[in-house]
């Protein structure tokens, strides 16, 4: 890729920065231009360049002049790869490293960008209204439990559970673009949220799992910089239908 005349600089992204963390890791890398009307062009050589090795291409438009290609080679090996003009650069994230630049800007500019990210007071918000949004998800699928519609029902669930990973990982400051590293939350937390899965998918055995992920979600808000004593917040969980009145 560093041929093609088009193509300013390319940065990696993800855990290779710092080291892979096994085999089924995937490449990470973000291929910079110099201008937005050069982006097609660049897609399509970076397409033809990962072709000639007859891998497997699926093209997606991630917004106006960002396109994405996610590559998968013949051994299974994936690559991510990301075309976007050196202008619209930005930084999510810790773990990147300028691997070529041509003519110095795109290390400035994600420097800049760097310095930025580092200077948000919360670099990885969670959902504003994250405690309704746990309560509407419980709301619903009490509704479907009492209708018996067991398909949506884990749906809502699994919702809920999505909630409270998010609070807990900011509890614990990890990086929530594209988290995936659950296995580092705290034991204990990976041990009650895993005993929210039901052994068997029935009214009960939902109800009951629900029941310890609302005593589990309201551990984590305590935890977090959430106020409990916001009066909206003080009758939401009042509210709650998997509550009883010592969790409030």
């Amino acid at each position: 890729m560093k041929s093609i005349r088009l193509i300013e600089g390319l940065i990696q992204l993800g855990s290779g920065v710092i080291g892979y963390k096994d085999d089924h890791s995937d490449i990470d890398l973000m291929v910079c231009t110099a201008g937005v009307e050069d982006v097609e062009e660049t897609k399509n050589q970076v397409y033809r360049t990962f072709s000639y090795n007859n891998a497997f291409i699926k093209e997606k438009r991630l917004r106006e002049n960002v396109f994405l290609l996610i590559v998968f080679m013949e051994n299974s090996l994936e690559f991510n790869v990301s075309i976007v003009p050196t202008d619209l650069l930005s930084v999510k994230s810790p773990l990147w490293k300028v691997v070529f630049d041509k003519t110095g800007r795109v290390t400035k500019k994600m420097e800049l960008e760097n310095e930025r990210f580092n200077q948000r007071p919360v670099k990885y918000p969670v959902q504003d209204d994250v405690v309704f949004e746990f309560f509407y998800s419980a709301v619903k699928l009490d509704k479907e439990l009492k209708r018996n519609n067991l398909i949506y029902a884990l749906k809502m669930l699994e919702t809920m559970r999505d909630y409270t990973l998010q609070l807990q990982a900011r509890n614990e400051n990890k990086k929530l673009h594209q988290f995936k590293a659950y296995e580092t939350l705290n034991s204990s937390f990976i041990q009650k949220y895993l005993s929210t899965y039901p052994d068997q998918v029935n009214v009960e055995k939902v109800e009951a799992a629900a029941i310890i992920l609302n005593e589990l979600f309201i551990e984590t808000v305590r935890k977090s910089e959430i106020n409990m004593e916001d009066d909206d917040i003080k009758r939401i969980l009042a509210l709650f239908p998997f509550s009883s009145k010592s969790e409030v």
